[in-house]
């Protein structure tokens, strides 16, 4: 019973998740809200991968799936692999720094002059480097921000999901 009432509470904490997930890597892919950098391909790599919205987006089906998984075999399930790769994905994408044209020795130049940086530290660095798309790198930090805490929470929650169920088989299997 305690198994079945607790997924049911991770399944509604994952939902506000999965939407700001899903809302922060379309954004990614339309800064300063247009959709020309994503046609010229000039939009960070890890936002292309979309792992906001494959990731956050199956997560609905999948908790269903999970639900019914849990409540059928008694085996605990969780699709917490596909949130650690999501994680990474966002952490990596925070810490590269976004791509962007910037005036480099041998001109104007596409790339991502702020990956060695440090630059997520120093807010100074912030303004000035990146010309095109403006304030791109305040728009990654929070999207990509937003998306890695939402992924660390959960991979918790599916966590404690999963040792919450080996708590209730275990529970089950004394009786």
């Amino acid at each position: 019973m305690c198994v079945s009432r607790y997924l049911l509470y991770v399944g509604v904490a994952l939902v506000p998740m999965v939407i700001i997930c899903m809302v922060s890597n379309i954004l990614l892919l339309f800064p300063e809200m247009t959709y020309h950098y994503l046609l010229d391909g000039h939009v960070t790599r890890e936002a292309t991968w979309a792992t906001g919205l494959w990731a956050s987006g199956f997560l609905v089906r999948s908790w269903q799936s999970e639900r019914s998984c849990v409540f059928v075999s008694r085996r605990p399930c969780c699709i917490s692999q596909r949130f650690g790769f999501r994680f990474y994905s966002d952490t990596t994408g925070l810490v590269q720094g976004p791509l962007c044209l910037y005036n480099s020795s041998s001109g104007l130049t596409w790339g991502v002059p702020l990956k060695h940086a440090g630059y997520l530290y120093n807010q100074s660095m912030w303004s000035g480097i990146c010309l095109k798309p403006e304030s791109v790198v305040e728009w990654n930090v929070v999207l990509f921000g937003m998306m890695a805490i939402c992924s660390a929470a959960q991979v918790v929650l599916c966590g404690m999901n999963i040792l919450n169920s080996l708590v209730g088989l275990s529970c089950h299997n004394m009786q």
